[in-house]
């Protein structure tokens, strides 16, 4: 039982956690380009929040919602 934890831990230690030790190396290295990264994510994270509340627009201009007081039947 013993050999099944260890190879668990070679496992995400050796290879599943390898790119996070390759962003460890490069911001030792070069600063702006492990901070280019970060920024890149959260580009993405900012245009998928600005396509989610479009499309929430969409449906409420179209009043698809429903916005009764009660939305389920204990309440």
């Amino acid at each position: 039982m013993k050999d099944f934890f260890y190879a668990i831990q070679d496992l995400f230690v050796d290879y599943l956690f390898a790119p996070f030790d390759a962003l460890k190396e490069l911001e030792l290295t070069n600063w702006f380009a492990a901070n280019t990264i970060s920024w890149i994510f959260l580009i993405i994270g900012f245009a998928a929040f600005v396509y989610w509340m479009k499309q929430l627009k969409i449906f409420n201009d179209n009043n698809e919602e429903d916005k009764s007081i009660s939305s389920h039947s204990f309440l």
